[in-house]
Formats: structure tokens, sequence, C-alpha cells
């Protein structure tokens, strides 16, 4: 018996999935900012800083990096006061509803969603 593979399918659904998961940082990162749950001052941080890294798409790997020096210090100090009066439902572990709280199945959903949307 001699199996031949549709190499140009395969690619084609690679592609698809690394494409899918890009959409998909970006709907986080777009649901993150509408949530108003990132500490936000002047906007930089969340506005001008945040962005979606693809450079590991290759690997099935794309990030949302905050990128600015006092992020980590933000996300991470717990002497660091939280001010609500621009974004309401600001917190400072603003990643942890996607990693182990109530949006941690976000992330698989708009994936499902992404792949059927590119796979028509």
């Amino acid at each position: 018996m001699k199996i031949t593979y549709n190499l140009k399918n395969i690619n084609t659904t690679i592609e698809n999935a690394k494409l899918a998961l890009l959409d998909t940082a970006e709907a986080i990162k777009t649901d993150l900012i509408q949530s108003q749950t990132m500490p936000f001052d002047t906007g930089v941080m969340q506005n001008d800083s945040t962005f979606v890294d693809d450079k590991k798409v290759i690997k099935g790997i794309a990030k949302i990096v905050v990128d600015t020096l006092y992020a980590r210090k933000v996300y991470f100090d717990p002497e660091i006061t939280i001010h609500k009066d621009k974004n309401s439902n600001a917190k400072q572990y603003w990643f942890e509803d996607y990693i182990s709280g109530e949006k941690k199945t976000l992330p698989i959903k708009y994936f499902q969603q992404m792949v059927k949307r590119r796979m028509k």
C-alpha cells in the first residue's frame, strides 16, 4: 500500500493555522484593552507599547508583549497602587484572567473561530 500526501493542502493548513494564531493573539489583545484591566495613566503602556510578537509563529508561538521599562514593575510589585479612574477594571495582574481566571478558555475559543474562518 502506498500513501501519498497532498503537500499543498498540508502547507495551506499550516499557514492558515499560523495566521489564525496571530488573529487570536490580536483578538486577546483587543479584549484586554476593551475590558480596561490594564493600569492606565497616559496610555503609553496600553496603547503604544502592547503588541503581538510574531517572531516565533513558525513554531506555533505568538506573544502579547508589553514593552515598557515599567510594565514589569507595575505587574509584579505589590507596593504599586493601581488607580481605576481611567480604566475602571484596572488591576495589577491584568493577564491572569486569560491564564487561570474567568477568561482562560477565551484563547482556545478565539483560535477555533479563527481557524474556521480561515479554512473556508
